[in-house]
């Protein structure tokens, strides 16, 4: 099985250490579109059996604990819409097509693995935001409208979005690096993420590989 790893940033893809082999890695870039189009033309320049969405992740508190791992059984586009004084309306509600909700077709074989190794996941859905939170207030409310989301970041959709175009099954699995709320950057941890992050990558990747 061939797997393209997409990451946001170059550290993210250093972390992983990643081989090679059936194994390609792909800096993506930040945010939902940097990383659907890049993911999309990587798909359009070779063949891939499985596409995995990963990095750090705020991860929503009483939820995924710093250092936790979590896996996606839906990607949701949380900040596409428009915000009115009646609240947020997503592009249903505004009646456009578009934005939704993604499930994961690739999220059990990945939770299977990390089984198997004896690594810890929480599943759930993982947003992806454009702007990422930095306040208790729009923590609370994301927390509130979201109530099955284990975390947040800012590129699943949109590699979610270009290899489900592409037919080819997709998952997200990140670590969690700072918890969602107050943007507080000496109460991250990033040492203890990558290290989860590595683990259960690297796991993943035995498992497909020999597949």
């Amino acid at each position: 099985m061939n797997l393209l790893v997409v990451t946001a940033v170059r550290a993210e893809l250093d972390a992983l250490g990643l081989s090679g082999g059936a194994v390609t890695g792909l800096v993506g870039g930040v945010g939902p579109v940097a990383a659907a189009v890049s993911t999309a033309m990587a798909l359009g320049d070779g063949k891939y059996d499985l596409v995995l969405s990963t990095g750090l992740a705020g991860g929503f508190p009483g939820r995924a604990p710093i250092g936790s791992i979590v896996v996606a059984d839906t990607v949701r586009w949380a900040d596409l819409g428009a915000d009115t004084e009646e609240g947020f309306l997503d592009l249903a509600g505004l009646g456009l097509a578009g934005g939704d909700v993604l499930a994961s077709p690739a999220g059990r074989l990945v939770t299977d693995a990390l089984s198997d190794a004896r690594i810890p996941a929480l599943t759930g859905e993982i947003l992806t935001l454009s702007t990422m939170t930095g306040t208790d207030r729009r923590g609370a409310e994301l927390a509130s409208v979201h109530p099955s989301a284990v975390a947040e970041a800012m590129e699943g959709y949109g590699v979610a979005w270009a290899a489900a175009r592409a037919g080819v099954p997709w998952a997200e699995l990140r670590a969690v690096s700072n918890l969602v709320g107050r943007r507080d950057r000496s109460a991250w941890n990033i040492p203890l993420a990558f290290e989860a992050l590595r683990g259960a990558v690297t796991a993943l990747a035995r498992a497909t590989v020999e597949t």
